[in-house]
């Protein structure tokens, strides 16, 4: 454990002003509060807040945040109160310790309403100060560097809870780097089969090409030279997560994935970040599409770079990110900036940026007091993500989260727009609704009279605003229809577990996730803002944990007319877990597609023929057929060892075809029978990870027009 002189000497690195004598006092007090207790590892438990406190000095914060970090457990875990730190270190302290208490408390991923309304009275209370996140942030790193202490199970929660919530929210304050760790230690814990995979490719990876990095750090300080600007020039493999989530949304392979390093070149000034933009482009060759220019329009929390990715002679892409110190200063420590100390006073960087202002924004849009789960959902999806800018016609920009569609786009301009939006012009090109935004795209919202929201839109929308003004558009023209839907779905998923959905499982349900009654509980499980599963669970808990048997193939789909059959669309080939719309042919019932189909696109002008459904939330038997798009190695046995692999994992080969052969490797298509989308994903990463499977993706065939047997 650091001890108090050298804790001490960490602050006065930075700040040769601190009041020693009072960090001293606080890791005194805070010794002896936590006296007797110990961690799961069974070291004593001072050692915890004492690690917290030393992270907080390398982002050079004042005294009085790494004296909240030495006392931040005293209120909640010890005989210590309010009063005590009040009168021992004053009330700024004081306060700061009773805030991150409260928001140890918070169940930030519940979906319950009580703990969506905390969580949003909180922001507003946190964006007088967004210390007690600091120290909440520097509190969960230290229990994921130390989490194997914890009990397996124990460790899948907290490390969900640290992917999904404090993770992004360290982005999103400007602290990538924390960012970066916080998803790699979770990452480790919840797949860690799926890390070690890429760490044995960037092994094998190095060992075939060498030091890449020193390589193209040398090639670039040379560039920088020539052009006589004066730079610092650093270069790292990107983390495992990182690459994990790149091939994720991607659908690559490792092999696939080039910008797997990524360089960062620090400049004296502004102008040389350009400067030097222009010699790495005379150099290497730019990727297009790929360039970022964060210095004339910053992120909201200071953020300012400017990024490009270059790919070399061998095809190999490299991002690299250009930025002054004091760009670096904020890109390293985010939000902190604003309190951070450099030789013992404040920090003057222009680019620090109130640290409340994107708080703020986020609660400007949600007056109404009852709406506590759209602001919790709002939190998450537009705190948590990367923004994009788009243009309207008269050149307006639009900033929205990365991911978002023309439907977002339509709401950000005003809900009337939303509400009669028919379609969209990306750059001039009509698009489908569906179409993700990119950077520097201008969008014309195209709009009818008579036009009102539907209920796949909520599939299509990201941003909270637009979700948010679709449900309560849908819940006043389509209440009936959701009602309706709703029933079939609560009597579908009280069967499935023998149990009937009775008026009174209802009332209960309903009292139990705190909503106004039955009839409401219904509507928000027909727009899909409750889901089946948790109604169950709401009432049966212990019936709800246990799947049961597999669900037939003729009650897979809810929502259906009685006596309706479906057909899965052979272009898509939709499975159980994936978002699904139906579109009615006469005389075939119903074809199943993929909410993200292409061929979705023929019937944009048809809202008649759209059908709302969704796979039943139970086990599905392995009769679902999928595409693969193989790659692999023309040696003896490998064909039969990926058979055998396949197999392994409980899936059935029902076809196999051969694309393309070569001296060193064949492409093949291979039908594989599944139980859902988990199960393919599942058997996607197995075969990511063997040596001889060079690529793998999901196989669409979006040219077919034939209606395959469900």
């Amino acid at each position: 454990m650091i001890s108090a002189d050298d804790l001490i000497a960490l602050v006065r690195n930075y700040n040769p002003k601190t009041n020693a004598d009072r960090i001293a006092l606080a890791y005194e007090f805070g010794q002896q509060m936590h006296e007797g207790q110990f961690r799961h590892s069974g070291e004593p438990y001072f050692t915890h807040p004492v690690a917290v406190a030393a992270i907080l000095t390398e982002q050079r914060l004042d005294d009085a945040t790494i004296i909240t970090a030495l006392l931040h457990d005293t209120i909640e875990d010890t005989k210590a109160n309010y009063g005590k730190v009040a009168e021992l270190f004053g009330d700024e302290v004081a306060k700061l310790v009773d805030g991150v208490t409260k928001l140890t408390n918070l169940q930030l991923s519940s979906r319950e309403t009580k703990q969506a309304e905390n969580f949003r009275k909180l922001f507003m209370a946190m964006s007088k100060d967004l210390r007690v996140i600091l120290v909440k942030l520097a509190d969960r790193l230290h229990n994921m560097r130390t989490i194997k202490a914890m009990r397996p199970e124990k460790q899948i929660v907290k490390a969900r809870e640290t992917m999904d919530i404090y993770a992004p929210l360290a982005g999103r304050m400007g602290m990538q780097w924390m960012r970066e760790e916080l998803e790699d230690l979770a990452f480790r814990v919840l797949n860690p089969e799926g890390r070690q995979s890429i760490i044995r490719r960037f092994i094998t990876l190095q060992r075939e090409t060498g030091d890449v990095i020193h390589r193209i750090t040398g090639d670039m300080r040379h560039e920088l030279e020539k052009a006589g600007i004066e730079a610092e020039v650093f270069g790292r493999a990107k983390k495992p997560y990182s690459i994990w989530r790149k091939m994720q949304e991607k659908d690559q392979g490792f092999s696939r994935l080039s910008d797997i390093y990524g360089f960062r070149i620090i400049t004296q000034t502004e102008e040389d970040c350009y400067r030097t933009l222009g010699a790495i482009h005379q150099r290497w060759r730019a990727v297009p599409g790929r360039f970022k220019d964060y210095i004339s329009q910053p992120k909201s929390n200071g953020y300012r770079s400017i990024h490009t990715t270059v790919s070399g002679r061998d095809g190999k892409r490299v991002e690299v990110q250009i930025r002054t110190r004091q760009m670096h200063d904020v890109a390293e420590t985010g939000v902190a900036a604003h309190w951070s100390y450099r030789d013992g006073v404040r920090t003057e960087n222009p680019f620090a940026v109130d640290p409340a202002k994107w708080i703020s924004n986020l609660t400007e849009q949600f007056d109404n007091e009852e709406d506590h789960e759209d602001f919790l959902e709002a939190v998450k999806l537009e705190m948590y993500s990367d923004q994009v800018f788009c243009f309207t016609p008269k050149g307006d920009v639009v900033k929205l989260p990365r991911g978002a569609t023309p439907i977002d786009f339509a709401y950000a301009i005003h809900t009337r727009i939303g509400h009669a939006c028919v379609g969209a012009k990306v750059d001039g090109i009509r698009v489908p609704l569906w179409t993700r935004l990119k950077n520097g795209q201008s969008v014309d919202i195209i709009t009818a009279d008579g036009q009102t929201p539907q209920v796949t839109w909520l599939e299509i929308a990201v941003t909270g605003k637009a979700r948010t003004a679709i449900r309560r558009a849908l819940r006043e023209v389509d209440r009936e229809r959701f009602i309706k839907l709703g029933k079939e779905l609560a009597r579908s998923g009280f069967e499935h577990v023998g149990r009937k959905a009775t008026d009174k499982a209802l009332d209960t349900a309903a009292k139990h996730l705190r909503l106004k009654d039955r009839h409401e509980l219904l509507a928000r499980l027909g727009s899909a803002e409750l889901t089946a599963h948790e109604v169950v669970q709401a009432v049966y808990p212990e019936l709800a944990k246990d799947d049961g048997d597999a669900i037939p193939l003729r009650r897979a789909v809810i929502g259906l007319e009685p006596g309706q059959k479906f057909d899965r669309a052979p272009c898509c080939q939709p499975l159980p877990g994936e978002r699904i719309v139906g579109i009615t042919y006469r005389g075939k019932g119903v074809v199943v597609h993929a909410i993200d189909c292409d061929r979705l696109s023929e019937f944009e002008g048809e809202p008649d023929r759209w059908v709302d459904l969704h796979w039943h939330s139970g086990t599905h038997p392995a009769v679902y057929g999928a595409t693969l798009d193989l790659t692999i190695g023309n040696d003896a046995g490998v064909l039969g060892r990926i058979c055998t692999l396949i197999g392994e994992k409980k899936a059935n080969i029902s076809n196999l075809e051969f694309v393309d052969r070569k001296p060193d490797f064949y492409r093949l298509l291979i039908n594989v029978e599944l139980r859902d989308l988990e199960q393919l994903h599942s058997l996607m990463l197995m075969l990511e990870a063997e040596s001889d499977v060079a690529a793998v993706e999901r196989y669409r065939d979006q040219v077919k027009t034939s209606v395959a047997a469900g």
